[in-house]
């Protein structure tokens, strides 16, 4: 876990604590940032698991909980790695044999073996086989770990890095590959939460619905949290694995819309109100949203860009506390099904904006939007071979 730790910079020395207050912080913090880590990252593969269609259209979920055949491997078998793999083996309800974990010392990992986990030592074996590749090593083996998997990635894989230390830019660099999602963790306290307590288990905490709650990357109560674009560019991720699927963006906007706004929402009964609708101005320009016939599916987005600058989500979700809330009790569903009378809506972050899109509206861009807002994912530059024209005006 030093890895995520390091770039705090909360561990500087003039704001350094000592003594045996200090080190209970420090450990309270050290077990607060695995739980986030470990909780955002099993709701990144429920997302990404609910938007993966069979055969059928009846057969599509229509909540994160539940497997639709994700292959999940994790490079890095110290401590955040082993945690992670604990997790998505009790929480995230993939199978054993879709989830591998690669490491130098395969045998130091017994107990996930004895689980049903592969556990390996090639890296470039597992890039080639995941879906979802997770990055758990080291900072000062990072640029290893991406020469050697470098070759073996391809489309769809989604890099997701917990190496906090190395920015998007260099990894993007490194792996010349630009469908990364790294989250970026802050303290904004000298205390955080005692939720995360000192005892028990990752996977013990998240099956805490208090412990869940002060995780939600929309939260406004987290002691510890996650930066807005890392929400985004999960999104953005999920719309990457449609294209590649050929979904027609129709078709992946009612999963999207049928996931994030069920029947019967509490939100929506509460103010009396129908939930709102994703549309495809949602996540792109205007201009290209205009120039998409039905069955066309969405472009493939640079993520990293989508992470680094503004977008037509990223601006709708700092727009729409409506939103906010919507997704905020996705997150805290995609958990379990809690007992009722334990349920509540989580207070979500304050609007960056005055603007609040209202019960009932269409969560599209509309022409009041700044020019170069609107503009935005079709002006981050995808650098893979095979991005057409066309696409690269998504962003534009």
């Amino acid at each position: 876990m030093c890895d995520i730790a390091e770039p705090f910079a909360s561990f500087q020395a003039d704001e350094a604590v000592e003594g045996e207050e200090g080190w209970l912080y420090l450990t309270r913090r050290h077990k607060g940032l695995a739980v986030n880590a470990c909780a955002h990252a099993l709701f990144f593969c429920r997302l990404l698991q609910a938007l993966r269609p069979s055969g059928t259209e009846e057969a599509v979920p229509t909540s994160l909980v539940g497997s639709r055949g994700l292959k999940v491997g994790i490079i890095g078998g110290g401590h955040l790695g082993k945690q992670l793999a604990r997790v998505l083996l009790a929480l995230g309800r993939t199978p054993r044999p879709s989830i591998r974990i690669s490491t130098r010392r395969p045998e130091s990992l017994a107990e996930l073996q004895e689980q049903g986990l592969a556990c390996l030592y090639d890296n470039a074996q597992l890039a080639a086989w995941a879906d979802v590749l997770f990055l758990c090593c080291l900072p000062s083996h990072l640029a290893a770990v991406c020469s050697a998997v470098r070759t073996a990635i391809r489309k769809p894989c989604v890099v997701y890095s917990l190496v906090t230390a190395v920015p998007l830019p260099r990894l993007k660099q490194l792996l010349c590959y630009n469908a990364i999602v790294r989250p970026q963790y802050q303290c904004p306290g000298q205390e955080p939460t005692k939720e995360w307590g000192m005892k028990g288990t990752v996977t013990a905490a998240l099956q805490d619905l208090a412990v869940v709650q002060a995780t939600c990357p929309l939260s406004s109560q987290g002691k510890i949290r996650v930066n807005g674009k890392w929400l985004v560019g999960i999104f953005y991720a999920a719309l990457n694995s449609s294209m590649w699927q050929s979904l027609p963006h129709q078709k992946a906007l009612k999963l999207l819309n049928d996931l994030c706004f069920p029947a019967h929402c509490p939100i929506c009964a509460k103010q009396k109100a129908s939930c709102p609708r994703f549309e495809c101005e949602s996540f792109v320009s205007k201009n290209f949203a205009s120039s998409m016939n039905q069955e066309e599916p969405f472009p493939w987005f640079d993520l990293t860009a989508a992470q680094l600058r503004e977008s037509p989500f990223s601006q709708l979700l700092d727009k729409s506390e409506f939103l906010q809330k919507h997704l905020a009790l996705l997150y805290q569903a995609s958990f379990g099904d809690w007992p009722t009378k334990q349920r509540g809506l989580i207070s979500t972050k304050t609007s960056l904006t005055s603007a609040v899109v209202e019960p009932g509206v269409v969560l599209a861009h509309k022409t009041s939007l700044p020019t170069t807002a609107s503009n935005i994912v079709s002006e981050i530059p995808e650098e893979t071979p095979d991005y057409d024209s066309k696409s690269s005006r998504s962003v534009r």
